[in-house]
């Protein structure tokens, strides 16, 4: 079982940058990769990026590439998600998940953390 807990959520103008953390604990096998999700009101849930434990090597979707930029601290068990140059379409709430790679990459990994919302305003 794996318990993923987000934090840095809140409100920032356009423009502005934000950081969410998320923290992995329990059994976390290293071929697992570390992905962050979000979902706008009305919207479908849709994929923003993942981290793989093993190197590092981050992966983002089009919409967010050059703006966010996804760490992670195998020490801690924790990845972070740098937000910079936001803008009003980013706002959504955003949730850490894990899982291996092509569940990640399929939207269904195998653990959901509870989501940290994000605003940003015009």
């Amino acid at each position: 079982q794996v318990q993923l807990v987000e934090s840095g959520g809140g409100m920032v103008q356009v423009g502005g940058s934000l950081r969410l953390s998320c923290v992995a604990s329990g059994v976390i096998f290293s071929n697992y990769v570390m992905g962050w999700f979000r979902q706008a009101p009305g919207k479908e849930r849709e994929f923003v990026a993942n981290i793989r434990w093993t190197d590092g090597r981050a992966y983002y979707a089009d919409s967010v590439k050059g703006r966010f930029t996804m760490l992670r601290t195998n020490a801690q068990n924790t990845v972070a998600l740098q937000m910079n140059n936001l803008k009003p379409e980013d706002t959504a709430v955003y949730y850490c998940a894990t899982g291996t790679a092509l569940k990640v990459q399929a939207g269904t990994p195998d653990y959901w953390g509870q989501g940290t919302q994000v605003t940003v305003s015009p």
